[in-house]
């Protein structure tokens, strides 16, 4: 097994969900700055797409990153092991920190190509994956690790996590849910208590990482001390947040900094946007971040009315020039 900065991670350590237009380049390089995880992930790519030279043209924003970001991990989704070999090897050669694969995400589109959480009920190709993407990124010698639920239908956890086991992976991150459940019910974090208690009578050293309904990095904390977790990943409390992992004594909820510090931030996050991703996201995957990062309803409304980065500075300056 190939630990590489996993081994290094203090414990428990706390770090961000990849989520689909939210932890985009732009937005990471934000949170590096307000309030850094211990280990940051990028948006899920697609290993078909990268394995093309169009798709790779075309995906290839979604993995720049900056050292301040570091470490971070490469997140991929797909289902033909040679397309991953190939995947792996380019995520490689980008200079990643480590590489994981989807296989959790609910989507029926990446579902229908038998990646995602339908890997759950295909545990050959799992393994066969796994393997992919452990020799295309060999020349670096990268961990592997794997993002999964508790089970497709049912909770198969039992079955599913030794499985996952065998191949030696450096991390299993364990939405504590089916993906039948999607997000409809409290996570499980027993379950995750249970993943642990497998992976020791297993004597396995793959982490643990738990998913699922943690909204602060105190509840991060309680979560990781009731499961034994070695590591905790928060995801949908980041909307809006870029300071959700900020370690400061003075540090305070979004919804406790003032109007203005929010305005600040969410400036310099159009400005990120426009200088990394204008030429290859449509400015729209902005607006989902409007509604969180203001709750003053005109503003806001004015905001959604934009249509560039550009634009929307201008309300923002204006904003803070009336105070």
């Amino acid at each position: 097994m190939n630990r590489g900065f996993w081994a290094k991670l203090p414990k428990p350590f706390f770090c961000l969900a990849p989520l689909a237009d939210v932890t985009d380049a732009a937005f990471r390089r934000l949170i590096a700055k307000y309030g850094k995880p211990d280990v940051l992930w990028t948006e899920f790519v697609s290993a078909d797409g990268l394995a093309h030279p169009v798709g790779r043209k075309k995906l290839l924003p979604s993995l720049q990153f900056s050292a301040a970001e570091r470490p971070i991990v490469a997140q991929l989704f797909g289902a033909r092991p040679e397309k991953m070999f190939a995947a792996a090897r380019l995520v490689a050669e980008l200079g990643f920190d480590g590489l994981d694969l989807n296989f959790g995400c609910p989507d029926r589109a990446v579902e229908r190509q038998g990646a995602g959480a339908a890997l759950i009920k295909n545990p050959k190709l799992a393994r066969e994956l796994i393997q992919a993407a452990c020799e295309g990124s060999a020349s670096r010698r990268m961990p592997i690790s794997v993002k999964t639920r508790l089970g497709y239908n049912l909770d198969e956890l039992e079955n599913w996590l030794p499985v996952l086991l065998e191949e030696k992976l450096a991390a299993i991150t364990i939405h504590a849910r089916t993906r039948k459940e999607m997000s409809k019910v409290p996570a499980r974090w027993e379950r995750v208590k249970r993943a642990v208690e497998i992976r020791d009578s297993l004597k396995s050293q793959t982490l643990i990482i738990g998913n699922g309904d943690v909204g602060n990095l105190a509840e991060a904390r309680e979560r990781a001390a009731q499961s034994g977790a070695d590591g905790v990943m928060l995801g949908r409390a980041i909307f809006g947040n870029p300071w959700l992992f900020s370690r400061s004594e003075n540090s305070q909820p979004e919804r406790s900094r003032g109007l203005p510090e929010r305005l600040r931030a969410l400036r310099e996050h159009l400005q990120l946007f426009d200088e990394l991703l204008s030429d290859s996201k449509s400015f729209a995957v902005m607006k989902k971040h409007f509604k969180a990062y203001l709750p003053e309803k005109s503003l806001r409304l004015k905001l959604m009315a934009t249509n560039s980065a550009a634009e929307a500075e201008q309300i923002i300056t204006a904003a803070l020039k009336n105070g």
